[in-house]
């Protein structure tokens, strides 16, 4: 069986309080482990912060979010019409090996998302940045 949850936000701080509170009812919807209830919360938040600080020159803009459950994998697509940016490629890798006094402050958003999930992809189309996640539901 599979279940699908669509949603459009604007590029205001304040929706990540109404994303997270629709993760969460989807999550208990579909009855998910409350650690996956986290992890796509973090990922959303991570990759949506990316999008309001960094996507646009100003005013509002739309951002959806689809997230589909199928056969035991959830997938997450992000949507914006801000400039193009493939994280995957073109954001600065964080070194993790270095000592924490010694690393730069930020950049661990994308490699904690590729971390968590086990499949990122990003892909430009019609003028809209696609970034793709996928990860299995554990019950």
């Amino acid at each position: 069986m599979s279940a699908e949850l669509r949603l459009k936000i604007e590029t205001k701080r304040d929706e990540l309080d109404r994303v997270s509170e629709i993760i969460e009812n989807f999550g208990l919807q579909e009855d998910w482990p409350m650690d996956l209830v986290f992890k796509v919360n973090l990922a959303l938040e991570e990759i949506v912060i990316n999008v309001m600080n960094y996507g646009h020159d100003g005013g509002l803009h739309e951002v959806e979010i689809n997230m589909t459950c199928e056969d035991g994998s959830l997938t997450i697509e992000v949507v914006d019409d801000g400039r193009p940016f493939d994280p995957l490629n073109d954001a600065p890798k964080p070194d993790v090996t270095a000592e924490l006094e010694n690393r730069d402050i930020g950049g661990l958003g994308i490699h904690i998302v590729r971390k968590m999930m086990s499949d990122v992809r990003y892909r430009r189309e019609q003028g809209k940045n696609h970034l793709t996640m996928v990860t299995s539901i554990e019950k």
